[in-house]
């Protein structure tokens, strides 16, 4: 179950609070990207990116990485 709230989209895991587009976690990661992180769109999608490029090298290879996964997390 999920509600938005402005940009800061929750998941309903009691002890998984993560924010955001990208939904990180913590959420204060993506002060990295920009101090208006909570309430900016174009920061979050910034460090969405970023993290993609970090951890799977693009976001063709991000998506082929969730593709391989049984089950899916999301």
């Amino acid at each position: 179950m999920e509600r938005r709230v402005g940009l800061a989209l929750e998941r309903a895991e009691p002890l998984v609070r993560r924010y955001g587009i990208p939904q990180a976690l913590p959420a204060s990661k993506m002060a990295n990207s920009g101090g208006d992180y909570q309430t900016n769109a174009t920061t979050q999608i910034d460090w969405g990116l970023t993290y993609i490029k970090s951890s799977y090298g693009s976001p063709c290879a991000a998506w082929a990485s969730w593709n391989d996964r049984s089950p899916h997390w999301y």
